[in-house]
């Protein structure tokens, strides 16, 4: 007898989707909390700029790596509670780091947050493609990716301005147990899996399956555009606060946090970008976006405040569709071996922003803004010569491309 899946608009369908978009929310929250409190720290812990940087880098790099294991043993354990542990741990380590008595402690805590926080990303979309129906997943999917950049945009918001107001210890401790109270609603709330657990990959089927995705010859340039475009995109919201806390503008904390809510275009762009590509072809659009985030970048080195934010606001929209073009782009290539495409994607993504988002601080410190623009217009025009090798490759058997 088939098994019955969750249908669009019924009570499982919204407490599911309310539950994974809390869990998408905590976890980015979490994730890109400390990137407005880089200045803070760099006083208070007497560092560089790009120093200051690894509390965030430390997370992302071991986030990269940890999604790669995720993704291969998470058949082993029911996803609800894997994800209900994720959640968990995420709160517990972002209470352990207002918590730290150093830096040391404090980079520790950040890069046990990356390992902690993998389940959900992995996780999360394989419970959406296992118990929702056809009809239920798009939207399902949808809110998922929302909940992940609302997520982002307000762990950023919510602790730079709360920081300003009682300070960053009590700021990410007031995050933290807000991801606590999450966790709660996220057991309460989501519908246990019915779909039994896949059978996890023999070593050698698994080595198989990342030979073919290396064989393919789109898809290794995907996965540097990733690294660079991604590194460039961290790097310019990493620094950004060391440039408004300076003279001219002097704003404090929690107005360098209102910034981030240029994020809120980002998801404008992730959607329509990629409903655009799906009309004329991802080769066709992926390249002229790439244009699109250089001429956003170029338009920060103006002194004008306002043209500041209008320039990081177009590469933000640029930046989040040309991911998510990439993105389903990787899925589309991969084809039978999708969830090892997938998670090379994405550690090269964290990689980028592990890597080149610090590198991208010592641009600051030897020449200020203008170094931090030009290290990531170089990693940008470097993805744009890889995007248009891909829009004069063939599209090799696949119809849209």
């Amino acid at each position: 007898m088939a098994r019955v899946k969750i249908e669009r608009g019924s009570p499982d369908y919204w407490r599911a989707s309310a539950a994974l978009f809390l869990a998408a929310f905590s976890v980015f929250a979490a994730v890109y909390s400390v990137q407005p409190l880089l200045p803070v720290f760099a006083v208070e812990f007497g560092l560089d700029a790009a120093t200051s940087s690894v509390s965030l880098s430390a997370t992302t790099a071991t986030l990269a790596l940890s999604l790669l294991l995720i993704g291969w043993l998470g058949n082993r354990f029911n996803r609800k509670r894997l994800m209900l542990a994720t959640m968990l741990a995420t709160a517990v380590l972002v209470l352990a780091v207002p918590a730290s008595v150093d830096w040391t402690s404090l980079v520790v805590a950040r890069a046990l947050l990356g390992i902690a926080v993998c389940g959900v990303p992995a996780i999360a979309m394989v419970y959406l493609a296992e118990e929702m129906s056809n009809s239920a997943l798009g939207l399902g999917m949808g809110l998922f990716v929302g909940g992940s950049a609302l997520g982002g945009m307000s762990g950023r918001l919510m602790v730079g301005y709360l920081s300003e107001m009682i300070g960053w210890r009590a700021a990410l401790t007031a995050l933290g147990v807000l991801i606590l109270i999450n966790a709660l609603v996220f057991l309460l709330l989501l519908p246990a899996p019915k779909t039994p657990r896949a059978t996890t990959l023999s070593v050698r089927q698994l080595g198989a399956n990342f030979a073919s995705v290396f064989s393919d010859k789109a898809l290794p340039l995907l996965f540097l555009c990733s690294f660079l475009m991604m590194g460039g995109f961290v790097a310019i919201y990493n620094y950004v606060g060391f440039r408004l806390l300076a003279p001219p503008y002097n704003l404090d904390h929690g107005q360098i946090a209102l910034v981030f809510v240029v994020y809120l275009v980002g998801t404008l762009g992730s959607a329509w970008m990629g409903s655009l590509a799906g009309r004329l072809g991802r080769r066709k659009v992926f390249w002229p976006l790439i244009v699109v985030m250089l001429t956003g970048l170029a338009i920060t080195l103006m002194s004008s405040l306002w043209a500041i934010v209008a320039g990081m606001a177009i590469m933000t929209f640029s930046f989040f569709g040309a991911h998510s073009i990439a993105s389903a782009w990787v899925a589309r290539r991969s084809q039978d071996a999708r969830a090892q495409g997938s998670a090379i994607y994405l550690l090269a993504y964290y990689a980028g922003s592990s890597v080149i988002g610090t590198l991208g601080g010592y641009g600051w410190s030897h020449w200020g803004w203008p170094g931090v623009v030009g290290f990531s217009a170089i990693t940008f025009t470097i993805a744009l010569l890889l995007a248009w090798r891909l829009y004069i490759l063939p599209p090799l058997n696949l119809p849209v491309d």
